[in-house]
């Protein structure tokens, strides 16, 4: 598989304080990516540095086999990078609606499809995003990602904090997605979930990938070092 995303040697600062040494990492056409480690370790810089909303002191981002390093990230998501980020940040003031088609692009994801992949959204097209429950606005946050149209689907704890009946429907749309081919990293807590979900998983430690490889090679000891699990 040819590589649709590609990391090398990024180094990031925030500040004076260094917070990337050096990650590498790829994703393929086609492959679900997991970005696993404890908290504090790099995962969301590294998911927003490749999104290039954050600058880059050493390194290269290429995607698409373009150089987009030194790019801003209206540019990364008009070339296909579809973020969610942790948090969700719907537009609070905005209804469903409005959230969906704010970033829309051309292609073959549109408004009937993203109802179809979460028919609530569907259900609440006129309510304000800001009404919505937690899971509604996370399944808001992806529904708006696709309708730019992405190559590369980044979610970033996608799941965290939701009750478990509605983690269930995230990893089941995601799952989808996969299946329909859309390239993805994640970043994700729940092992039970993850590792049956990803195609391969990178471990960061303080800043660094510690660790790449399948997930049935994700042994227990690794879990325990790097993961506390």
């Amino acid at each position: 598989m040819s590589a649709l995303l590609e990391l090398e040697d990024l180094q990031v600062f925030y500040g004076a304080s260094q917070a990337l040494f050096g990650v590498s990492l790829s994703v393929a056409e086609g492959e679900a990516v997991a970005l696993m480690g404890r908290n504090g370790m790099g995962k969301s810089t590294t998911i927003a540095t490749a999104c290039r909303m954050l600058p880059l002191r050493r390194g290269a981002v290429r995607f698409a086999g373009q150089d987009i390093s030194a790019w801003p990230s209206f540019r990364a998501a008009r070339l296909g990078l579809g973020l969610v980020p942790e948090g969700r940040r719907c537009f609070p003031n905005l209804s469903v609606q409005e959230n969906l088609i704010a970033a829309a692009r051309p292609g073959p994801w549109t408004l009937a499809r993203v109802h179809a992949l979460f028919p609530r959204l569907s259900e609440r097209a006129d309510q304000l995003a800001a009404t919505l429950s937690g899971g509604e606005q996370q399944m808001l946050a992806i529904g708006r990602a696709l309708m730019t149209n992405p190559r590369l689907l980044l979610l970033d704890e996608a799941t965290e904090g939701l009750a478990p009946v509605i983690r269930q429907e995230i990893w089941a749309a995601i799952t989808k997605l996969k299946a329909d081919g859309l390239s993805i990293l994640l970043v994700d807590k729940t092992l039970s979930e993850i590792l049956p979900f990803a195609d391969r998983c990178v471990l960061l430690e303080r800043g660094t990938v510690a660790w790449s490889g399948t997930p049935d090679s994700l042994t227990p000891d690794l879990q325990t070092r790097y993961l506390g699990v």
